[in-house]
């Protein structure tokens, strides 16, 4: 296991642009499916003690994910992601945006594309997150820095289960 893996949570204001960089001992087939495979996601992407929820999820271009993040007490925050362009494992660009809980989405979202790429075993994921309004990216800044550093976490504990569980299989 390597302990020193990446983590970079850059903000260009300016630009109204996130990037984040992180990096999973992982091999790039698992990462990418973590990301792209509803089954997957929904055990990592929302920072404990919330939980996500897929309602709906076809990862293909024009197709889209529509979920939930759920607290302990069952309250719902939906979001809606469009997929505009995916090459399998190695880039893919969604929009996102809240939702209610009929798919309306509040807008505007933000514009994300996640680049993956492997070396040595390990998976670099980095991701831009563009915002078209700076408000909008102000506002939600530090809950979204919190909280996707602790999914993250979540993804990073998941993936070393997964390797772990794979590893066992073969012995």
């Amino acid at each position: 296991m390597t302990n020193t893996l990446l983590f970079d949570f850059t903000v260009d204001k300016s630009a109204k642009t996130v990037f984040v960089k992180r990096e999973f001992d992982a091999e790039l087939s698992l990462v990418w499916d973590a990301f792209t495979k509803q089954e997957i996601l929904d055990q990592w992407w929302a920072p404990k003690p919330y939980v996500s929820k897929t309602k709906v999820m076809n990862f293909e271009v024009g197709g889209r994910r529509f979920y939930a993040m759920v607290s302990p007490e069952g309250q719902e925050r939906w979001s809606l992601q469009k997929y505009t362009s995916i090459s399998p494992k190695i880039n893919f660009k969604m929009t996102n945006a809240f939702a209610d809980k009929d798919e309306n989405p509040e807008l505007p979202g933000s514009d994300w594309e996640l680049n993956f790429s492997e070396q040595d075993g390990v998976t670099k994921v980095s991701i831009t997150i563009y915002n078209e309004s700076f408000e909008r990216m102000e506002k939600l800044l530090d809950g979204f820095k919190q909280g996707f550093t602790l999914t993250l976490k979540n993804l990073e504990d998941l993936l070393t289960q997964m390797s772990q569980d794979n590893s066992e299989r073969i012995c």
